[in-house]
């Protein structure tokens, strides 16, 4: 079996597992605010609503992941990709446990904290799809992984509402509601563990580290490569790793409150939540699987991110507005379409302007990257949801991506070229 087909299989699975219990998460959340010190603490400063929890516990995930990305980057550089993904995979699994059993906002949190350390090895999943892809076939790969995960939220939620209160009797709910949240948790947690097992026996290494060590190149710190994404602004390395934070924010500002603007405006709760992921996701893979590739061919990765962040920005900004569930299944589909065109050809552009003997560094910094986003955007929109307006997280994310597209003006220039950070002008 393939390195590549093995790796998709992976990640389809990871997905899966995730997007079984992702959609349930802020229902869960709504029932266990009101009660535990966490909250009582939060509510005595006036940040007690469910916008801001539910942002909170999104926060925790990307506090983990960014302070963990760059790391296993690293380590994947050091001693390869697979020993960081497996850790990843372990982490998955033990998280979800921890859901199934969630009866408190500080469980919650440290769900998500668990999920999120191991989630920092998204950037060693990239890495060991551009370690086994041609450069110019990289954007493609990329799609294909984001299809492949994608087919995991579209069919996660689907029997995330059919284990809801699985094995738990009406009696039983009547005294404890959250008894229902324990089926997708460890069905997500058995999915996990399946999935560890088979990336085990057949997910093969990818990296020879010990050649790149012998070569005498050395892979720098991560502090370092942080640094330099801040103090040398200007390198495309740097450029395509704001762009894609940036972004990632935006995107994640929106999905924070989705839920909630979903249940205000067309009355979408935990039963009829996956049907709206499901129709996402189902583009996404459409979209990856069978148009990305071909589309990278004819625009290229550089023109092809831009149009996708235009995509994304209309779309972002025209969700709030849609006065009915059709008009918002037309303004929402712009955003799959978006994201499935911006992030696979910037992550495939960043492989390409990094040695490769540090991509998986350069690969985690950009997920640190994003974890900022993922913290900073939450809050900011949880709090605009709870004390502004509930249109606003949605129209600021859209002008957000709208203005980081000169980021990516002028990429082309430097694909040209091997490694523009071994060059002298970007010493």
């Amino acid at each position: 079996m393939g390195k590549l087909v093995v790796l998709l299989v992976t990640a389809f699975v990871d997905m899966l597992g995730g997007a079984i219990v992702f959609p349930l998460l802020p229902f869960l959340a709504e029932r266990v605010i009101g009660h535990g010190p966490l909250w009582t603490l939060l509510d005595s400063v006036g940040l007690g609503g469910k916008g801001f929890c539910l942002a909170l516990l999104l926060t925790m995930f990307a506090v983990a992941q960014l302070v963990s990305a760059p790391y296993w980057g690293r380590v994947s550089d050091r001693i390869g990709r697979r020993p960081a993904l497996m850790i990843g995979l372990g982490a998955s699994a033990i998280a979800y446990v921890v859901f199934a059993f969630a009866q408190s906002l500080e469980l919650l949190l440290l769900c998500r904290l668990i999920q999120g350390a191991g989630g920092g090895t998204v950037g060693v999943v990239q890495a060991y799809v551009a370690d086994a892809t041609k450069p110019q076939d990289r954007a493609k790969a990329l799609g294909w992984v984001s299809a492949s995960t994608n087919a995991g939220v579209a069919m996660g939620p689907a029997i995330g509402a059919w284990v809801l209160g699985f094995g738990v009797s009406a009696q039983a709910l009547a005294i404890d509601p959250l008894l229902k949240f324990r089926g997708p948790g460890l069905a997500a947690a058995l999915i996990a563990a399946i999935n560890m097992a088979f990336a085990w026996f057949f997910l093969k290494e990818s990296h020879d580290a010990a050649a790149a060590k012998a070569s005498g190149k050395v892979v720098r710190r991560s502090g370092d490569a942080l640094r330099r994404v801040v103090s040398h602004s200007a390198e495309p390395a740097s450029r395509l790793i704001w762009m894609y934070g940036i972004t990632m924010g935006a995107f994640m500002g929106m999905n924070t409150v989705l839920a909630f603007l979903l249940q205000g405006k067309f009355g979408v709760n935990e039963n009829t939540i996956g049907f709206f992921f499901t129709y996402v996701a189902v583009i996404g893979v459409v979209v990856r699987a069978f148009f990305l590739g071909k589309l990278v061919t004819w625009l290229k990765e550089p023109r092809l991110s831009r149009v996708g962040m235009v995509m994304l920005s209309v779309g972002l900004f025209t969700m709030p507005l849609a006065p009915n569930i059709p008009m918002f299944a037309l303004c929402v589909a712009l955003v799959p379409l978006g994201t499935a065109f911006t992030f696979p050809c910037v992550t495939s552009l960043l492989s390409q302007v990094v040695p490769q003997h540090e991509r998986g560094l350069y690969m985690g910094v950009q997920q640190t990257f994003g974890g900022v986003a993922r913290v900073l955007a939450p809050l900011s929109a949880g709090f605009a949801y709870d004390h502004i307006g509930h249109s606003v997280p949605f129209f600021v994310a859209g002008v957000i991506v709208l203005f980081t597209i000169p980021l990516g003006l002028g990429m082309e220039q430097y694909t040209k070229q091997a490694h523009p950070l071994e060059t002298p002008s970007a010493a």
